[in-house]
């Protein structure tokens, strides 16, 4: 009988051509064996590199923590649900520990050496403002997730930012003072780049609310007692006081206004919305208002309001793994969305196709607020973004 592996012109010698066969078998096998792996090694899809750049050591270390800890946390979710547009995403990030220079330098490297797509950071406006010039010149898509409205404004290119700015938290403040007829105030700030910009916006925008400043004290972020500086203030007439600042310092201020028997109803920046805050400060933050993210207080929002789905996901991820939120790591969460959405649209990486589709953001849901960019603004966002919140039993709750 006829094997079925040899043809019927062979059969009179079976035995050779069965080895011939034999081999052109293993030829075949070894050659779609290669075929598979060089199919494989096309097919393997080039990550998608987004930068970081954040203060994750420091005096800005309760900003710069939670906003790592939010992408790495983002990153692998969006990972284990196939990437974006069938690219896995690499996350390549440093810490600056707050410092502008070092910030600088690690950016020259996220473009020039590490070859990202994208950067996300600038946990601090000081570390924004420093890269603007090097990502403007490399035209570089990039997202800070600091305060100083000078980021955006005026508007440049590449520069777009998920944070509200500290002009939008002046005028929530002014606005609440004069809604409790307290028209006389006195400010006290920091010697950062967040603290002296919203200093400035104070300054330009509290006329237009009928508010005059009856004290305009300063201190150094790494000083341990304001109570000179305090001392001043209580010796005017002012009837409240407003720190603008960051780190530990305000829960210095804090605690320092209560130890000096100064009972004036206090008011301080978004650059204190974190629990870190509250935990410093101790019971002299009783009272304490200041405008924050809706995210501090997601469980208070009615259910109709669009936002608390959205926060209320994000919460209860983060926490799960890492404790309670942050504004902060509500910034890295809104900008990571951002990009991923705008990369998506754009169908690629290209910089410039990407660049335009962060600018044509519409309706995006976030931690901060519902973004709705434009060529003439790059963050989206207005007052309404903010909820003035007032610090009660050492917990965050909505001033009606």
């Amino acid at each position: 009988m006829r094997s079925d592996y040899l043809p019927a012109s062979r059969a009179g010698t079976p035995a050779r051509l069965k080895l011939r066969d034999r081999l052109a078998i293993w030829r075949t096998a070894l050659l779609a064996m290669l075929l598979g792996l060089v199919v494989t090694w096309a097919g393997a899809a080039e990550p998608i590199r987004i930068g970081a750049f954040l203060a994750v050591t420091g005096p800005a270390s309760f900003l710069g923590d939670p906003e790592l800890k939010t992408l790495q946390m983002g990153i692998a979710e969006i990972n284990a649900q196939g990437g974006v547009i069938g690219r896995p995403l690499e996350l390549i990030h440093y810490d600056t520990g707050g410092n502008a220079r070092e910030a600088v330098n690690f950016v020259k490297r996220l473009i020039r050496k590490d070859n990202v797509d994208l950067i996300i950071g600038g946990t601090t406006s000081g570390d924004s403002l420093a890269v603007i010039p090097e990502v403007e010149k490399a035209g570089m898509p990039f997202i800070s997730l600091a305060a100083a409205v000078e980021i955006i404004e005026p508007v440049k290119p590449w520069v777009f930012k998920v944070a509200p700015t500290d002009r939008m938290a002046a005028a929530r403040i002014l606005a609440d003072l004069r809604q409790r007829n307290l028209t006389r105030l006195a400010l006290i700030s920091g010697d950062g780049g967040f603290d002296k910009s919203g200093r400035e916006q104070l300054l330009a925008l509290a006329p237009q609310y009928g508010i005059t400043l009856v004290a305009d004290e300063f201190y150094g972020n790494k000083d341990t007692d304001m109570s000179a500086q305090l001392a001043k203030i209580r010796a005017t007439d002012a009837q409240a006081i407003l720190n603008f600042g960051f780190g530990q310092a305000p829960a210095i201020v804090t605690r320092n206004i209560k130890q000096l028997g100064i009972t004036l109803p206090l008011y301080h920046s978004h650059g204190v919305a974190s629990r870190t805050f509250i935990e410093l400060a101790g019971d002299a933050a009783e009272g304490a208002r200041l405008p924050a993210a809706a995210l501090v207080v997601a469980e208070q929002l009615p259910d109709g309001d669009p936002q608390k789905p959205v926060l209320l996901a994000y919460q209860q991820r983060y926490q799960a793994a890492h404790g309670p939120v942050s504004t902060f790591g509500g910034h890295g969460y809104d900008s990571l969305r951002m990009a991923v959405a705008a990369i998506t649209r754009a169908g690629s990486t290209d910089k410039a196709k990407v660049r335009e589709q962060i600018e044509k953001t519409q309706g995006l849901i976030g931690t901060a607020g519902i973004f709705n960019l434009s060529p003439a603004d790059h963050l989206g966002l207005g007052t309404e973004a903010f909820r003035l919140v007032e610090i009660r039993g050492g917990n965050w709750h909505i001033v009606n």
